[in-house]
């Protein structure tokens, strides 16, 4: 079975070999080919890959509704052409009039949509900020220039991709509930079809008045009154005082080493870094390699770290401004070990057995990685949280708004929309940002760069990342076969092992549970967007998942 496996990987990795790209001077992977393409000609006009990122970013907002946004938020990381790594906090707060209970009935149980639909589920967005700060910190060009693809994209409009006509069909009965989101996205009343042409002439406006006046604009000008009034109107909660005083934080990234590789990835308000790292520390104790790919040691052995991981995920994890993260304890030598030592390959541990470490005493997201010739690397994962997010378009604004309030502990114990169980210390409280799974990654090996990626996905975020990285440093997979490779997770509860269909043969699933580890098929996990760099060839490797409509561009 393991033969077959792997001949269907190198099989598949040459089946699908055009739609990964090669390049000498630059490469862009993102969720669309026409933002692909835009970060492409920024890096040929001079910019560097910040520069490219932030055109990117701005280039989602239009032709990829989903998740790419200016009505969310996100983290950045950034590795310069001297090796250093930084992390940029753009993740979205809670409106300073947020309460504890805002989501909950009279009998203290959540509302169903309270947190998840409309503008009171709105958290205060951050990607405007996120991208000026990086552009003044580490950009080149412009700020009007690297807006302006995106505004010649939703003045000239789009065409409807199927990805696209699929999302805005399932999400029509939350959608229509707001006048401006029909108007937007259902110009005729009715779905698009596949090659309609989409355009956004509110987001137009929006757009040039961002490029002309900066973030200044978004936060202080036409754009948040606008803004602020919709939400208002439509009972929400944030307000002008809210934009104002909105801040981007610069950030020291999770560093790692995971068998002679050195990982960066996002620190808190992020668990992706510190939930990624303990995976990874767990699993590098087990003989992975000689296991195999999905053999059943493996995928044991991952689950179990996986189940111990998230626990911890939900006890200690939340925004390092409000709360003491106890990142050093969490990453330690000593409490790896544990964890691993309590892992028994022979025997799966319920998740109910399953608690947070002691402390000593004393999913609608997107992603986009960008490489340059000088050695900028940039890995981008930004969210609205759901698909399209809350569903509301803030009036006349063209911007569609997120549903990250659903991100924050509604109720101790209570699950968000991925499933994932939070608790005090991810509590809801003015200004505070929520606890996010997005793992922006870079990787290197002896001070050389090597991979940039990330995915979107909710709760699966973390596994996806942890499962592509040990696909090539213990499987000795290619970029293109690790991305490809069908994948699995768990995430503590549902004490459930998730996979994609196909990805597992009916005798592995007989004898996983056979060993007590529930099987679940769902829907495909993950949509990484990486780039590697072929030392010896001196190319840039750009890689798309196929799993949805991403697309790669170089040069």
């Amino acid at each position: 079975m393991q033969k077959i496996i792997m001949s269907f990987l190198l099989l598949s990795s040459f089946i699908w070999s055009q739609t990964f790209q090669v390049g000498k001077n630059g490469a862009v992977a993102s969720a669309s080919k026409q933002a692909s393409d835009v970060g492409i000609e920024v890096l040929k006009n001079g910019g560097n890959a910040v520069d490219a990122a932030i055109a990117v970013g701005f280039a989602l907002t239009v032709v990829y509704p989903p998740a790419g946004n200016i009505g969310g938020g996100g983290f950045m990381l950034i590795h310069s052409p001297e090796g250093a790594v930084t992390a940029i906090d753009f993740r979205e707060k809670a409106p300073h009039a947020a309460r504890r209970d805002m989501y909950l009935d009279e009998s203290e149980n959540p509302v169903d949509g309270l947190s998840t639909e409309g503008a009171l589920a709105v958290g205060v967005p951050g990607s405007v900020a996120g991208y000026e700060y990086a552009r003044q910190h580490y950009g080149s060009l412009k700020w009007n220039e690297l807006l302006a693809p995106a505004i010649k994209l939703a003045e000239d409009g789009f065409p409807v991709s199927y990805y696209i006509h699929e999302g805005l069909r399932d999400h029509q009965n939350l959608m229509r509930r707001f006048p401006a989101s029909v108007d937007m996205f259902y110009p005729n009343g009715s779905v698009p079809a596949i090659g309609d042409m989409l355009r956004f002439s509110d987001l137009t406006a929006t757009l040039k008045r961002i490029a002309k006046q900066g973030a200044e604009e978004f936060y202080r000008g036409q754009t948040a009154r606008q803004l602020v009034k919709a939400v208002r109107d439509n009972g929400g909660i944030i307000d002008l005082w809210d934009l104002q005083h909105y801040e981007v934080k610069e950030r020291k990234p999770i560093n790692f080493t995971y068998r002679g590789y050195d990982i960066y990835s996002m620190p808190p308000p992020s668990s992706g870094g510190v939930c990624l790292a303990q995976i990874l520390k767990i699993v590098e104790k087990f003989p992975l390699a000689g296991y195999g790919f999905h053999a059943s040691q493996s995928i044991r052995i991952i689950t179990e770290a996986e189940r111990r991981v998230y626990a911890n995920r939900a006890h200690f994890l939340g925004d390092p401004d409000f709360i003491s993260v106890p990142v050093d304890y969490l990453l330690s030598a000593e409490l790896i070990n544990a964890m691993a030592k309590s892992i028994d390959i022979k025997k799966a541990t319920p998740s109910h057995e399953v608690d947070h470490a002691p402390l000593p005493e004393s999913e609608e997201t997107t992603h986009f990685s960008v490489i340059d010739k000088d050695g900028w690397a940039v890995a981008v994962t930004t969210t609205l949280n759901s698909s399209y997010g809350s569903g509301f378009v803030a009036g006349k604004t063209g911007i569609l708004l997120n549903n990250e309030m659903d991100d924050f502990s509604i109720k101790t114990g209570a699950s968000n929309i991925y499933g994932l169980v939070g608790a005090e210390a991810n509590a809801i409280q003015p200004q505070k940002r929520m606890l996010s799974s997005m793992t922006p990654t870079i990787v290197c090996r002896n001070d050389s760069l090597m991979w940039v990626f990330g995915t979107p996905g909710g709760g699966t975020i973390i596994t996806t990342v942890a499962q592509v990285l040990i696909n090539m440093i213990d499987y000795n997979m290619t970029l293109v076969q690790a991305v490809d490779a069908p994948r699995f997770h768990h995430q503590w509860w549902p004490d459930v092992i998730f996979i994609e269909k196909y990805s597992i043969s009916s005798d592995m699933r007989n004898i996983l549970k056979d060993g007590g580890y529930p099987i679940r098929e769902r829907s495909p996990i993950g949509d990484i967007n990486a780039i590697g760099i072929d030392w010896k060839n001196r190319n840039y490797i750009a890689v798309p998942d196929k799993r949805r409509q991403s697309a790669a561009s170089v040069y």
